[in-house]
């Protein structure tokens, strides 16, 4: 009985799988969710009593951000940075729908504990947007949006599986 070896191909963006992955899930995975969250780091790091006093003003400092906090907030704006660079290059790089589960589902969670974040502001911040500024439409508002998107994504909402042939009897 021989071994027969397995040979893996490599799994990269066939014409076929990319077609598979509909317009708006690449448009707003690719583009616009790695540019808000470009845009969540460049507060973070470069304006961060803005990013602070948006997030709660009656808590952000009135004069010098803490070291601690300027610390915290430069982690916070290189994580956005990985989750920009997780989404638009590495979604982009393969168009394997099981990458895209994977990834996807791993933001998903993450959704969650962002959202679970901002619990401290009250319940209203989950729910009275009539109240919200920038910070909370993207803190909340926003990954709402995201969160829904990848909702959608891993439940099938349409997806369709590629047709390969398999070239018997044809």
């Amino acid at each position: 009985m021989a071994l027969q070896q397995h040979r893996r191909e490599p799994s990269s963006a066939s014409p076929a799988d990319a077609a598979a992955i509909p317009v708006a899930y690449r448009l707003f995975f690719l583009y616009i969710e790695p540019f808000s969250a470009l845009v969540g780091a460049f507060y973070a790091h470069v304006l961060p009593r803005a990013y602070l006093e948006l997030t709660h003003a009656s808590s952000a400092p009135a004069r010098n951000i803490p070291t601690g906090t300027g610390v915290v907030l430069t982690q916070l704006a290189n994580l956005y940075l990985l989750f920009a660079l997780n989404e638009a290059l590495v979604l982009r790089s393969m168009s394997d729908i099981r990458l895209w589960r994977t990834l996807l589902a791993g933001l998903l969670i993450a959704d969650f504990g962002h959202l679970y974040s901002v619990s401290p502001l009250g319940p209203d911040v989950y729910y009275k947007v009539t109240t919200w500024n920038a910070m909370a439409w993207g803190n909340v508002g926003f990954v709402y949006c995201g969160a829904l998107m990848r909702i959608a994504f891993l439940s099938g909402c349409g997806l369709t599986r590629p047709v390969h042939k398999s070239g018997k009897g044809a």
